[in-house]
């Protein structure tokens, strides 16, 4: 069996993805937790490694946090790029890997809306969030080819799993205590992807490089989600409100400084926002799995 080298395996992504990983590779995995075979943080040390990995999967990374200081900006770089630079380090020090698979975002593209985003889209994040995946990515593509490694960029869009983090946790959450809304009949479309695809996808990354988007084909509305998460936990599907009604609390919110609801957010949730998986089918031969029919809580 092949190694691989997992960094972040004790978040989301490795919950869902780090028993499938464990069956078809000798797993080492890298983060904060003290189980993991390496126990390092990567936005301030270089990893000292005691073996050389066939395949490197970097999921370790800073995500769904909204930075209120200039310190909380700075840890996104710290994490998503200097981390990564601290990870390229350390296995520079032994045999280098043959495949490096990033697991990036869609952030990197700074949409707020739109439709069938493709990989050849400007990169234009003004988060430091999707700044740093930028960084992190050109720094990858650089060092890789230097390097001589086969390189895989996956840019996940919104990722459905057990216990997933942002807006789906907290659809989850509001539809369990009853307290989620539904808003303007909830036809608002966004790209999701099954997390666990992602431990099934790094076979096809071992022999294809590339930039990838990451999403099914679906593109559910948060109606379809709404209604699906409400019948697997047995709960009534949510109140539906009329737009100018979400406004008038969204500019509630803007006077209380509230982050359950303002004018930014009611404007990210009612916009469309979907990226086109064809390259990935395409050039790959992967085909994600629909997130509706594959979804649990």
């Amino acid at each position: 069996m092949k190694s691989l080298l997992f960094t972040g395996a004790s978040g989301f992504l490795g919950s869902n993805i780090l028993p499938q990983l464990t069956n078809d590779y000798v797993v080492d995995t890298l983060d904060f937790s003290a189980s993991s075979t390496y126990n390092v943080n990567l936005s301030k040390q270089i990893p000292a490694f005691n073996k050389q990995y066939d395949i490197v999967l970097h999921a370790a990374g800073k995500a769904h946090s909204i930075p209120k200081t200039t310190k909380e900006e700075q840890e996104f770089y710290d994490v998503n790029y200097q981390g990564t630079e601290n990870l390229c380090a350390g296995l520079e020090k032994i045999s280098l890997p043959q495949s490096f698979i990033f697991i990036s975002t869609v952030a990197v593209y700074g949409c707020e809306s739109g439709e069938q985003i493709a990989e050849d889209y400007a990169l234009n994040a003004d988060t430091p969030y999707g700044k740093s995946k930028i960084q992190a990515e050109k720094y990858l593509l650089k060092w890789c080819e230097r390097k001589n490694i086969l390189l895989t960029i996956i840019r996940p869009s919104l990722l459905a799993g057990k216990n997933p983090p942002g807006n789906l946790g907290e659809m989850i959450n509001g539809i369990t205590a009853g307290r989620y809304v539904s808003i303007a009949g909830g036809k608002t479309r966004k790209s999701i992807a099954m997390a666990d695809d992602i431990g099934r996808l790094v076979h096809y990354c071992e022999k294809k490089s590339g930039i990838f988007n990451f999403c099914d084909d679906h593109n559910p509305t948060f109606r379809e989600l709404e209604e699906l998460i409400s019948k697997k936990l047995g709960k009534p599907l949510p109140v539906n409100i009329p737009m100018w009604f979400a406004n008038c609390l969204a500019k509630i919110g803007d006077l209380f400084h509230l982050n359950i609801i303002n004018t930014q957010k009611l404007a990210k949730i009612t916009q469309s926002l979907t990226f086109s998986n064809k390259k990935i089918k395409n050039i790959m031969n992967f085909y994600p799995s629909d997130v509706l029919t594959n979804f649990f809580v």
